[in-house]
């Protein structure tokens, strides 16, 4: 039986082939997430482990809790701490760091690295192990600077050279003196590091005397246990935290896993998508087979040849099927995690160096996904052959289905659908987070009981058909006849097709939806022409709003100022505004009262009023940053979106109370000619072109929100297309088993007058009604999902409506179309290459 096993598998190598192609690329799915997400997580961890290489100990500031009416504060790390930290026993050596935001800016003026990704920090001279120089010297003063090697080639800075950066402030041009080496992941990953001297770093990071951090090294024979232990004692208590690096490694490690875990179920769960629709590939490729060799089994069975050894047969097929698909996609799948690396980093994403992450628990998991999946598809199949007796040799293996089973089908899948849809219903019902649960378990049992129906749906929807058809003649005729005379495997080679489709359009659905109303929030709540931000979203400095306020053209200006403050026991954040000019710039609904911001008149956002149990008239009295307190009223109350939220305070009221370093997180501005290239330039002229600063107008806020919606999409769009390909394939299946199945019936239409053309547009277009049916059904599910998640999304989105992408649709479903073609191709050519007299004669 095992030799008997093996001579077929090599003897059906077309077929089988598709089935090795549906198997690998599911089983590529899941080793090439596995292999993604542990090289990303991988190599951010090594990435942070180096960047606790030169520290044992790390002493931080503590943050102090917020009590009663009071906002907690920052402890500071002062140089007395840091001689504390190093005269304590069993230290070896103690350095105060610093570290802030700095963008660096090429030859070309144009920002090296991204936001976040470009940082900032002091050197402490030819000793510090840290960042060892390649070349020149160490930095003295404020107008010299070090960058890392790569930052130095990216921009095309060598030593000698006067560097364009900023920090918060004005432009700033130091002297490039030397040029350091590092590992740090930050860098590797394609951001920039720029050190000063510790006093140049300390009075441009707004830490005069002070550091963010003590790194402490252990002296020989003393462990970091030991070091922290006396560290503890050493210092100041209740003002200063000390952690270990292995903890500090570890709680990294924990987080970077915790970053990954949503990406690799999400990832996972597409490939659980491909290897669903792969397995009705297979249960089809195996049936085909079985098929072909009715009469082989039944000698066998003949002969002596038990159920369970006939079974088995085919099983080891399969297991044979598997195994070479297993490691086929495990080698695809590596291919696609380096792939999916490099495509993340041509987005900006910040990902450091290291080598592929290929774990044993990923090769186990590719080949035992690989092998039963095959095996359990091949169950069905195996056991309809164990079944057949010798005497059914001569007779057709596939019997038609009994009304009681038709009923029965149809009676489950309509109660499972009702369920969906009701599930779906009931989630649209409920807000946030709560209606995730019943939203999934509702699209999952809507799918299946359509997947159930799918037969009973063949029928009626390929019938819609019927008038194209007959523009075809015979040809169309028969084609309409022969994709519905075998409704479940049509339903099942439809249904490979559906899934895809439906996450597709729902996921069209619900981004363009998303878009539109963030595009409608941006129109709707920002009467200001530009956006004035940080890069990374650092505050902007204080003279920013001056300077715009003073540029020529600009008509109205106002700073958003975040401040934290103590309201009824609770943290809450108030955002301090121009009230003469905010009206200008901004139209946010009002649910009640007047938008008046000034002197203790405030405006706050519905959330907010309704936690707090007020309404317009209500008082309340804030406790400010600095401690002191003011009785503030409620004259209105507005919608809050995306943009713009919380407690509004006009700015004179708010400034007193803050520090004399704090800056605007954005100003908004409003210019008499309104936006246009021209105004742009002369806005980012007058803030010295300055590399930190970024302008936006509408339309730029509006798709920086949208990013990480079309970001997500177009990778969710790469993904399915492996279900896509999978189906193609089970519409390639699905037809050669048709003509295999009817050699007879083409033999004998090639007999009474039918050609070859003939034959082929028969084979096509059944292809194509197959495909098409498919596509419809995926479509309108999609259609479906896309508005029920979009009742969650407006819950907390005001802006949003459905919108339909007519045109995207469209090309869906020419894409069905397109599919039902190409599958057809060589089924198509099989069949008008059949010799009539041979097929009329054949069993």
């Amino acid at each position: 039986m095992f030799r008997t096993a093996l001579r077929n598998v090599f003897a059906h190598k077309a077929r089988l082939l598709m089935t090795v192609l549906a198997v690998m690329l599911g089983v590529a799915f899941v080793s090439g997430t596995l292999v993604f997400t542990n090289t990303i997580s991988g190599a951010m961890e090594k990435s942070s482990a180096k960047g606790y290489s030169h520290v044992d100990v790390a002493v931080t500031a503590q943050y102090g809790e917020d009590k009663g009416n009071t906002v907690g504060k920052e402890a500071k790390l002062t140089d007395a701490t840091l001689k504390a930290a190093r005269d304590t026993q069993g230290a070896g050596s103690a350095y105060g760091v610093l570290s802030g935001y700095a963008a660096v800016a090429d030859q070309d003026g144009k920002l090296v690295g991204n936001g976040f990704s470009t940082k900032g920090g002091n050197y402490w001279g030819k000793d510090d192990s840290r960042y060892p120089l390649k070349k020149g010297t160490a930095p003295h003063g404020a107008d010299q600077v070090v960058l890392d090697a790569k930052t130095a080639q990216r921009a095309g800075y060598k030593v000698g050279d006067q560097v364009r950066m900023s920090v918060d402030g004005p432009v700033l041009t130091p002297t490039l003196t030397g040029i350091f080496s590092t590992d740090d992941g930050n860098v590797s990953a394609g951001g920039s590091l720029a050190l000063f001297d510790t006093p140049t770093a300390q009075q441009l990071f707004h830490k005069p005397g002070g550091y963010d951090e003590i790194d402490v090294t252990a002296a020989a024979g003393t462990s970091q246990q030991q070091l922290k232990s006396a560290l503890d004692k050493a210092l100041p208590t209740g003002q200063t935290e000390t952690t270990t690096a292995q903890q500090l490694a570890d709680d990294q490690a924990k987080s970077i896993s915790n970053q990954m875990s949503s990406m690799k179920t999400m990832l996972l769960v597409f490939a659980g998508i491909s290897l669903f629709v792969g397995i009705f590939i297979i249960a089809n490729t195996f049936t085909m087979l079985v098929a072909q060799r009715t009469k082989e089994l039944a000698l066998m069975r003949a002969v002596g040849a038990s159920r369970r050894q006939v079974t088995r047969s085919v099983l080891l097929e399969a297991f044979v099927v598997g195994a070479v698909a297993a490691v086929t996609g495990l080698g695809v799948g590596i291919g696609i995690a380096a792939g999916m690396r490099e495509l993340m980093g041509t987005t900006g994403a910040i990902i450091p160096d290291g080598p592929l992450v290929v774990s044993v628990g990923t090769v186990v998991a590719a080949l035992v996904v690989g092998i039963l999946i095959t095996m359990l598809a091949a169950w069905v199949p195996g056991r309809r052959a164990a079944k057949i007796p010798p005497v059914a040799a001569m007779n057709a293996v596939h019997a038609a289905p009994t009304a009681k089973s038709l009923v029965l089908r149809n009676t489950l899948g309509a109660l499972v659908s009702a369920a969906g849809v009701a599930a779906v219903l009931y989630a649209t019902t409920l807000s946030g987070d709560s209606g995730q649960a019943p939203m999934g378990l509702g699209a999952g049992l809507l799918v299946i009981g359509v997947f159930i129906l799918t037969p009973l749906l063949s029928r009626p929807l390929i019938a819609l058909a019927a008038p194209v058809l007959r523009a075809f003649g015979i040809s169309g005729k028969l084609a309409r006849l022969n994709s519905v005379r075998n409704p479940r495997r049509t339903a099942a080679t439809a249904s490979a097709l559906m899934i895809g489709l439906t996450l597709i359009t729902g996921l069209t659905v619900i981004a363009g939806s998303v878009q539109s109303a963030i595009n409608k929030m941006a129109a709707d709540s920002l009467k200001a022409d530009y956006t004035v931000s940080m890069a990374n979203g650092n505050q902007l400095s204080p003279d920013v709003v001056g300077t715009l306020d003073k540029t020529p053209g600009v008509t109205a200006v106002s700073g958003l100022t975040n401040s934290p403050a103590r309201i009824g026991g609770d943290t809450e954040f108030l955002t301090g505004v121009n009230g003469k000019t905010i009206t200008q710039l901004a139209e946010l609904p009002l649910d009640s009262g007047k938008f008046t911001v000034g002197g203790s008149q405030v405006v706050v956002d519905n959330k907010t009023a309704k936690d707090h149990d007020w309404t317009t008239g209500s008082t309340f009295t804030t406790h400010y940053e600095d401690g002191k307190r003011q009785k503030l009223t409620v004259a209105g109350v507005y919608e809050a979106n995306e943009m713009m939220r919380g407690i509004m305070v006009d700015t004179p009221t708010l400034a007193p109370h803050l520090a004399k370093d704090a800056g605007d997180m954005q100003v908004m501005v409003k210019t008499s000619g309104g936006a246009s290239d021209a105004t742009q330039d002369k806005l980012t002229k007058a803030l010295g072109e300055n590399p930190a600063i970024k302008i936006q107008d509408k339309q730029d806020v509006s798709n920086e929100i949208a990013q990480v919606f079309t970001l997500m999409l177009n990778m969710l769009y790469g993904l399915l297309a492996m279900a896509v390909i999978v189906a193609v394939l089970g519409v390639i299946n699905t037809l050669a088993m048709s003509v295999f199945e009817r050699q007879q019936e083409i033999g004998m239409l090639r007999a009474i007058g039918i050609d070859r053309k003939g034959i082929k547009r028969m084979v096509r277009l059944e292809s194509l009604v197959i495909s098409l049916f498919g596509g419809v059904l995926g479509i309108g599910l999609g259609v479906f999902f896309g508005w029920a998640a979009g009742q969650l999304i407006g819950n907390s989105m005001s802006t949003y409506e459905l919108i339909l992408p007519w045109g995207r649709m469209g090309i869906f479903l020419a894409l069905a179309a397109v599919v039902g073609i190409l599958a057809a191709l060589w089924p198509a050519r099989r069949a008008a290459r059949l010799n009539m007299l041979d097929a009329i004669k054949s069993e």
